[in-house]
């Protein structure tokens, strides 16, 4: 297993790897393109230079860690161009796409970076996350961005547990989520 930046190669196993991973398995095709254009699309169309995945011994993707290095650079291009790819008709999953990035914009000052992380649940507990995590920080680091937040449903005990082992810091737990923010200089 290696961790290696993003290819466009990749895009198929990483969208398959946020559905499966960040839905429940019998989603709609709505449901599925809400998913993708939330917390996938952006990122892999926008920000390539800030992806990297987790690759097997095939070169296959198993896992990712995808950012946007800047809230404000996000925040624009995804309120123009990719809440308007979901339906009109689909009010619902236009306010939780509007709602995902709550707390992001919360911490945009300090932590102007923002990170989805998943990894397929056969590759998980064997160290991926803080190789995905070590490579994004490291990156962040060197071009020069302060800070890094994120956010998790309270319901992913796993992954509180992992956002705590690696030192990032509970901002808040609230109706819109929890938390995690860590300073990068």
């Amino acid at each position: 297993m290696r961790i290696r930046p993003y290819k466009e190669k990749d895009r198929d196993d990483v969208r398959y790897i946020c559905l499966n991973c960040d839905g429940p398995s019998d989603m709609s095709p709505e449901g599925e393109h809400f998913i993708l254009t939330a917390y996938c699309d952006y990122y892999i169309e926008r920000e390539k230079e800030n992806c990297f995945v987790a690759a097997d011994e095939d070169d296959k993707a198993v896992g990712y860690i995808l950012c946007a290095e800047d809230f404000e650079s996000f925040i624009h291009c995804f309120r123009e161009e990719y809440i308007p790819r979901i339906p009109e008709d689909q009010t619902d999953y236009i306010g939780y796409a509007k709602a995902s990035t709550a707390v992001q914009e919360k911490y945009k000052n300090e932590y102007p970076a923002h990170l989805h992380i998943d990894i397929m649940p056969e590759y998980q507990r064997m160290g991926l996350g803080h190789k995905l995590m070590d490579t994004l920080l490291s990156h962040l680091k060197d071009k020069g961005i302060k800070g890094i937040v994120l956010s998790v449903a309270d319901f992913n005990d796993k992954g509180i547990a992992f956002y705590k082992k690696y030192g990032f810091t509970l901002a808040e737990s609230s109706s819109d989520g929890i938390a995690f923010v860590k300073k990068l200089n």
